[in-house]
């Protein structure tokens, strides 16, 4: 398992650490419920260094980004950053990250800790354009910093207004006492904040005093468990759970970030499937009865024939309901249809709802 730049930080403050995706991370410091509440209300920080970073530069940068992403490179100027995936060439998605314009001639992927070497492969294959690849991810650490005082709270260490800071927009500023910071206004939770990306030598700097500048708001470090919770409420899909080599990214609700304005792999293919419809949709649903889905069970219809899988579920701390997404057949994606989830022996009620789950 590797370790990531302040994992003795982390044991200090009492996380709990648990193997994922590669690395001892902390899970969890008060529990997962008042870990959510304190980035649903107010300011939290979460280390998530794991996360990959992989930069592409060069002449032919946009061309063999273009190539590989779904999404259209071509709109983004510096400055700004979009969500995209890698597709495979059978209809899968290799990877969803957010990519990042940094530079005239240069990019930034921001992908999943678990598909950093699968990723890099894939790229490593792919380039007969020549681009500039750097895998970055051991050498930098990131924080996000997420809930409705994030703002507030970090506004006295950084020089850049951070209100200005538009979602999905970014800059290089300094910020805890670091030089050339990137604070991007990208999340996972859905209230509101920001990510820092510093290098590995000023890590413990920036998070002392994004923890001291934090203390007058009650700002905690957050574990993954309130993380997953937290983009469970919004509907985000999570690699591996929701999306993987063998979903499709339609029936995954990506096609707003599939774009048919220029090649790329197995575009030809998937615009067949998109112009030929999807027979399964992910839908969001909520328990009616008692209980708690979790990935793998089984969604069956009223006569307890399956129909389809959860693929993320949990007791949703802000709306005090059991929460899911999953698979169905289409005849079921509308919302109110009524479905089961099996839980052991017993088919518990649910209804399909529009997601987010959570809405402020």
């Amino acid at each position: 398992m590797k370790e990531i730049a302040l994992a003795s930080i982390h044991k200090e403050l009492g996380a709990k650490i648990v193997p994922f995706a590669g690395y001892n991370m902390p899970v969890s410091y008060e529990g997962v419920n008042k870990e959510h509440e304190t980035v649903r209300k107010g300011v939290g920080v979460f280390d998530v260094s794991h996360m990959g970073m992989i930069f592409v530069r060069g002449e032919k940068a946009l061309d063999f980004i273009q190539k590989t992403c779904s999404n259209d490179a071509s709109t983004l100027s510096i400055g700004k950053a979009q969500y995209t995936y890698f597709p495979n060439e059978t209809g899968g998605i290799i990877d969803d990250f957010i990519l990042y314009r940094t530079g005239e001639k240069e990019y930034l992927l921001v992908v999943n800790a678990s598909n950093i070497e699968k990723d890099w492969k894939w790229l490593e294959k792919q380039n007969s354009e020549g681009a500039e690849l750097e895998n970055a991810s051991d050498d930098y650490s990131i924080f996000a910093i997420q809930g409705p005082k994030a703002i507030e709270a970090m506004q006295s260490i950084t020089e850049e207004n951070l209100e200005n800071l538009k979602f999905y927009n970014f800059t290089y500023n300094t910020f805890g006492g670091a030089k050339d910071v990137l604070i991007s206004a990208t999340g996972y939770t859905g209230s509101g904040g920001f990510e820092v990306y510093v290098k590995n030598k000023d890590a413990l700097k920036v998070w002392e005093a994004i923890m001291e500048a934090g203390k007058p708001f009650d700002i905690a470090p957050i574990g993954l468990a309130a993380r997953d919770t937290l983009r469970l409420e919004m509907g985000y899909c999570l690699y591996g759970n929701d999306i993987d080599e063998t979903t499709s990214p339609f029936e995954a609700g990506l096609g707003w970030i599939t774009k048919f304005t220029k090649p790329f792999i197995n575009s030809e293919e998937l615009q067949a499937e998109k112009e030929a419809g999807v027979k399964n949709k992910l839908v969001g649903f909520e328990l009616v009865e008692r209980g708690i889905p979790r990935q793998d069970y089984d969604i069956v219809d009223a006569d307890g024939n399956k129909i389809g899988r959860v693929t993320s579920g949990t007791m949703s701390p802000s709306l005090g309901k059991a929460i899911g997404m999953g698979y169905v057949p289409l005849e079921y994606s509308m919302p109110d249809s009524e479905i089961f989830i099996q839980v052991r022996k017993k088919q518990i009620p649910a209804k399909v709802v529009k997601t987010p789950f959570y809405k402020q």
